[in-house]
């Protein structure tokens, strides 16, 4: 009788199902609208919300205001972080993901310049706000649903299923994509920019997202707290102000959690959003002859030119090699939880920093386009990978540098301030480097390894965290201050 009247005050546990699915699902949802944004805004924005008559400046616009969620993200870090400490992990991560979801749906419903003029552009700075600071809060709640809940000895391998949602987002955000491209009618080689895809074909992929998060919020609705914060509630360890005690007392480790960060970001953004606008514009003979045909002025002097790959081309091959990148996310949590994250990280971070010389090699167009296509297969099948593994262990070594009554805002707002450094700078500084370089992606490549050396030196710096005790590592409590 004593066990049955005990039983109800135990904290209770989520099933492993039920863990894999809530932090994989939110994290793929989010992730989705941030690829469906950052395809828009090469596709469509430059056209539809900043027609400057200069096609670079355009895409610099665009690439402005998708990088402005990435200055919103550390703000809805610290206040999904303060909630997600203070009161647990499971309101935060509904609300964060209804957040997103709204923003995104009222993305496809705006007007474009032509309607309302530079008010247009105004909306979807704001709603681009909306979105950065959710995702500020999305990324740090799903991986501590992930890790606090995990086994002993598998935090690495459980940590890497929220960072499965990126490469699952991206392939269902521009398989929409495709959908829509092969369902409506299309000039030849136009890619999606035909008048009904301009028209409305692009809102589709941002009204579907209010589907994805329908099914999202019925499986985190069902979550419980994990043991490991009922713990830290029990003994009084939650602080009333948790970026306060964070910034205080744990401010060495959100440095180095930052530019541990750093390298990750900007190979990230550099494989999708750059990787897109470089593949899919026109050579320089490519685009005199577009000029030429419809009869308007063309200057091969300050055209800057890509390799010329239609949009459905470049982009299955972005899938093939997204593919990896989900592939190696899952495998690098068992390596991590073997070997460290820290020496796994630096053997991949030295990785990234030679790859990031080699991108003339494989990015020059050659005289033969199979042989142009075959090398940029091959890069982008080779970044993927190692994004994949510097990606995967993330999700367990940012929460481990922290205590559990702080541990969500710390990783929080490490990991968002890092996407201040790395994804919202790396589209502008990329497309500048990039016309810098007269057309030429070497200098892009420069700035890669110049990330990957800063975040060698932050791994040096750091310590390993694989055998860290989350549950003797909650914090402080408030009986021991006294």
């Amino acid at each position: 009788m004593a066990s049955s009247t005990a039983a109800p005050t135990a904290a209770p546990a989520n099933p492993r199902s039920r863990v894999i699915t809530a932090s994989l699902i939110g994290t793929t949802i989010e992730f989705y609208d941030f690829y469906v944004y950052a395809t828009a805004a090469v596709l469509v924005f430059p056209i539809l919300f900043f027609p400057t008559g200069n096609e670079t400046t355009a895409l610099l616009l665009s690439f402005s205001v998708f990088g402005a969620a990435m200055v919103a993200r550390p703000i809805g870090a610290v206040v999904f972080g303060h909630f997600g400490d203070r009161f647990g992990r499971k309101a935060t991560l509904v609300g964060s993901l209804l957040t997103m979801g709204v923003a995104t749906f009222l993305i496809g419903c705006l007007p474009t310049f032509n309607e309302i003029g530079v008010w247009a552009a105004v909306l979807l700075l704001i709603l681009r706000l909306f979105q950065g600071f959710a995702l500020g809060g999305e990324w740090s709640g799903a991986a501590l649903v992930a890790t606090e809940n995990a086994p002993k000895g598998k935090r690495a391998w459980y940590g890497t299923f929220p960072q499965l949602g990126a490469p699952i987002g991206f392939i269902i955000a521009n398989t929409v994509f495709l959908l829509i491209y092969f369902a409506l009618p299309h000039p030849e080689g136009a890619g999606l920019r035909s008048e009904e895809f301009l028209a409305w074909g692009w809102r589709v992929p941002f009204l579907f997202s209010a589907v994805m998060v329908i099914v999202g919020l019925w499986v985190r609705l069902k979550l419980v707290e994990s043991q490991t914060f009922a713990k830290a509630e029990k003994t009084g360890a939650i602080r009333r102000f948790p970026l306060g005690e964070t910034v205080r007392k744990h401010w060495w480790q959100l440095i180095l959690g930052t530019f541990i960060m750093l390298a990750t970001y900007v190979l990230f953004y550099l494989m999708t959003s750059f990787t897109l606008a470089y593949g899919t514009k026109a050579t320089t003979d490519g685009a005199q002859a577009a000029a030429e045909a419809a009869g308007t002025p063309f200057d091969a002097a300050t055209y800057v030119p890509g390799l010329g790959f239609g949009y459905t081309d470049f982009v299955i091959m972005q899938i093939i090699g997204v593919v990896f990148f989900g592939i190696f996310t899952l495998l690098s949590g068992p390596v991590a939880d073997a070997i460290g994250r820290r020496r796994l990280l630096l053997w991949i971070t030295a990785g990234i920093g030679v790859f990031g010389l080699l991108f003339a090699v494989f990015l020059t167009p050659q005289v033969d386009p199979k042989f142009t296509g075959a090398l940029v297969q091959a890069f982008l099948i080779f970044g993927f990978v190692l994004m994949g593994s510097t990606f995967g262990p993330m999700g367990a070594l940012l929460p481990e540098l922290f205590p559990t009554n702080v541990r969500y805002t710390g990783s929080a707002v490490s990991y968002n301030v890092s996407s201040i450094l790395g994804a919202a700078l790396a589209p502008i500084v990329a497309t500048a480097l990039w016309a810098a370089a007269g057309g030429s992606p070497w200098l892009v490549g420069v700035y890669l390894t110049g990330a990957a050396v800063l975040t060698f030196l932050a791994l040096w710096l750091s310590k390993e965290t694989k055998d860290i005790d989350f549950d003797a590592n909650i914090g402080e409590s408030t009986a021991a201050l006294r």
